[in-house]
């Protein structure tokens, strides 16, 4: 081959053909190559075209404990074999749990990092400040404003980064996640004006349905800012009917993305609930709402979609080394008529 491309060098400098006639190499076929910068129109995801996308993906587990799971061999096996459009990468915020308080320099980036191998792979990298307990997001509003100053800074020019500043808002009233979310969204608009950005709603991202609330309390009090969308949260064996609901009125409403579920209970784990599962992923599709999963890693809860001691080999494509939940969800991925 590098022959041929000197001997052709070669011929082109005798005969003084134009640069321009040589052809350039074709552009991957990748998800971010085809939709370009994502934007919220309407109650939709859409692409560069205007033309409304579901993306469908994978949330990794946290990153302090399960990096080894996002190592070449298994982001090649997402992007390529699962063909997945998105990665949500979750970074745990609190210092009980090992997240980013314990060393803000670190996780930021790990952060840094797993951007730019999804970007390599031309999917969308979903940056998920997972703040779980405390569930009052207002705990780390100086932080996250840190955290999303530097992201943006520095990502801002890339067409593929989505911004999720809130994982599962609990214990705390909407209109208390709703004034967190106009105090951050401003820090990440000054750096990155294009950019989508997702806020969590109350009880967990469950539209306030685990709280005894409704979707309601959001669709009276929305969020003062544009191309912005909601999270919702569902676990098919722990949230039937009053959640499917909830998530269908909300649905006709406001612009809605899924940045976690499960196919078992709320804990991820248990027997997995594929009837369930697969009524809130038919609803999906119908609506054009996208989807990452929890979670792509090897833990040994049944949401995991890898078996046990899998991240340490180098083996990712197929089935054979999946859970049940992980055949099923990977399946979902690949095959976009389901």
């Amino acid at each position: 081959m590098i022959r041929s491309l000197v001997a052709g060098a070669m011929i082109a400098a005798a005969t003084l053909v134009p640069v321009a006639t040589v052809q350039a190499a074709p552009t991957a076929d990748t998800p971010v190559s085809r939709n370009g910068q994502l934007h919220v129109c309407g109650l939709k995801l859409c692409n560069e075209n205007d033309q409304p996308v579901q993306l469908r993906g994978m949330s990794t587990h946290g990153i302090q404990w399960y990096s080894s799971c996002l190592k070449k061999a298994s982001l090649d096996a997402l992007a390529t074999d699962w063909k997945a459009d998105i990665l949500r990468i979750s970074m745990y915020v609190a210092k009980k749990e090992g997240g980013y308080e314990t060393n803000p320099r670190k996780f930021t980036d790990m952060v840094h990092g797993y951007i730019e191998e999804a970007t390599k792979r031309g999917m969308y990298a979903l940056v998920d400040w997972h703040q779980l307990d405390p569930g009052d997001p207002n705990l780390y509003t100086a932080k996250a404003k840190t955290f999303f100053a530097e992201i943006a800074e520095r990502h801002k020019d890339k067409n593929n980064i989505i911004y999720d500043i809130a994982n599962e808002p609990n214990g705390v009233s909407w209109s208390k996640v709703k004034s967190y979310a106009e105090q951050v969204i401003p820090t990440i608009r000054a750096k990155d004006p294009d950019s989508v950005i997702f806020v969590g709603t109350h009880a967990w991202s469950s539209l306030g349905v685990s709280d005894g609330r409704t979707e309601a309390d959001v669709l009276n009090n929305k969020i003062n800012a544009s191309n912005i969308m909601y999270t919702f949260h569902f676990y098919a064996a722990s949230h039937h009917q009053e959640y499917f609901d909830a998530l269908s009125r909300a649905a006709a409403k406001i612009p809605i993305f899924v940045t976690e579920f499960g196919t078992q209970d709320y804990a991820g784990e248990g027997a997995n609930d594929f009837t369930w599962s697969k009524k809130y992923l038919d609803f999906l599709k119908s609506k054009q709402i996208g989807w990452t999963n929890w979670n792509f890693s090897d833990d040994e809860r049944s949401g995991a979609v890898f078996k046990e001691g899998t991240c340490a080999g180098s083996s990712f494509t197929g089935t054979s080394k999946l859970k049940p939940a992980g055949v099923w969800i990977r399946e979902r991925i690949i095959n976009r008529n389901l």
